[in-house]
């Protein structure tokens, strides 16, 4: 079990954007844990703008371990992929991808909407990146400051 610990941890993460033809200026680099913002307090990700029914893309090789409706998020896909980070795409317009299913770095899996409360919103892909190892020695003194020992940056983790 250790062994397959290890493993995940060393396999190679090669990230791009999870928009297609998107760039980093699609996005805010401040709004990762931005707070206030709203009914979740601190903004764990960022958003993608772009326009309806753009594309969404697989950040990086992984498997879909879940897809559906989950809360503010909307339609959502939520994919494991190397180092046991969970990938999360949020406010789908539509998902073309089913649990269990292995992507390809790049494999579309949706298109950017605006479900959950996105809704009356420019359309947006909203991206969290959460490691299942945890990073305590970024915990921080600040509202929620436990859980960035999960949350990465999702800007940070495209430039890796």
């Amino acid at each position: 079990m250790l062994g397959i610990g290890v493993i995940g941890m060393l396999l190679p993460q090669p990230v791009i954007i999870p928009v297609q033809g998107a760039t980093a200026r699609d996005w805010n680099v401040d709004s990762f844990w931005y707070t206030p913002w709203g009914a979740s307090g601190v903004h764990k990700g960022i958003d993608i703008f772009a326009a309806q029914d753009t594309p969404v893309l697989a950040t990086t090789h992984g498997v879909v371990v879940f897809t559906g409706v989950f809360g503010n998020g909307g339609r959502v896909v939520l994919m494991l992929g190397p180092r046991w980070r969970l990938h999360y795409f949020a406010h789908l317009e539509s998902v073309s991808v089913s649990v269990g299913r292995v992507l390809a770095l790049g494999a579309a899996l949706g298109t950017v909407g605006d479900s959950g409360n996105a809704l009356g919103k420019a359309p947006h892909l909203h991206y969290s990146v959460l490691s299942l190892v945890p990073y305590p020695w970024r915990i921080r003194a600040q509202p929620q400051g436990w859980k960035r020992a999960f949350y990465l940056d999702p800007g940070a983790v495209i430039g890796e």
